[in-house]
């Protein structure tokens, strides 16, 4: 699927819905507030994602996180048009994904599949995923395999899964599946320091350390300039990584067979 084209004024408008969140985040109601923005554009649920996945995370980065302001029942009740439903949930799905709260996610994702008010968007079945994906639930992968088949190349989503396959550690061949998915358009651009990153976990996971190192080193030269978003996570994963091969290279005799 390729994403339909923005007009100009369409894209500005979200831009500036995005824009007022990030710059009003201590506003207690400023998630009812983009809700009325995105209704007002008629927003679709890629759109949605992209607001609302960026959204959540400048206002958790802010002490503000959504998980403070909606509540479950927010995000459940009925009766609601359709866009401020599908953002209540994009936003409140977002808060709990970047908090890893994965059973809390699923607990709330799974009554809202199986309600009559028809079918979950995509991107709120690819939060789902992640959920399933991060507590190796198998299930998650026949998910992830249907949200792809609809998700196209919508970054936002193929990102979800991603953190979904990097979060979960006994997933049948997970590592493997993280990789290929890493490939996909448009995460194969390579200047992604986020896929780096996820790729680096994927990488050591398999026992390939020096390519892991190397995906690291890459993410830590793709970030902007003072951007400590995942400076941490990256110089932590860097030193697992090292220490990894370096037991792994204590456990080698010369001839490279394992005492």
């Amino acid at each position: 699927m390729t994403l339909p084209l923005r007009r100009p004024g369409r894209a500005l408008g979200l831009l500036r819905a995005g824009t007022r969140v990030t710059e009003n985040t201590a506003d207690p109601l400023w998630p009812a507030r983009l809700a009325g923005d995105l209704r007002k554009l008629g927003a679709d649920w890629q759109e949605s994602a992209e607001v609302c996945a960026d959204a959540a995370w400048a206002a958790r980065a802010a002490g503000n996180s959504v998980l403070g302001l909606l509540h479950p029942g927010q995000v459940t009740a009925v009766g609601r048009d359709p866009v401020t439903a599908r953002t209540y949930r994009h936003l409140y799905f977002s808060g709990l994904r970047y908090d890893f709260r994965c059973a809390a996610l699923q607990s709330l994702a799974e009554p809202l599949l199986e309600s009559e008010r028809g079918p979950l968007d995509c991107y709120s079945r690819a939060l789902y995923a992640f959920a399933l994906l991060g507590q190796s639930r198998p299930e998650g992968l026949a998910l992830m395999d249907e949200v792809l088949n609809e998700a196209g190349d919508h970054a936002k989503t193929l990102h979800v899964l991603l953190h979904g396959l990097w979060l979960g550690l006994d997933l049948d061949q997970g590592a493997q599946r993280l990789l290929a998915l890493s490939t996909r358009p448009p995460l194969h651009s390579a200047t992604d320091p986020i896929v780096a990153f996820r790729r680096a976990g994927a990488l050591r996971r398999l026992g390939h350390y020096d390519a892991s190192l190397a995906a690291i080193d890459r993410a830590l030269d793709l970030l902007p300039p003072g951007d400590t978003s995942i400076h941490a996570d990256l110089v932590r994963e860097r030193s697992l990584t090292a220490t990894a091969r370096d037991l792994h290279h204590h456990l080698l005799v010369p001839g490279g067979t394992p005492t």
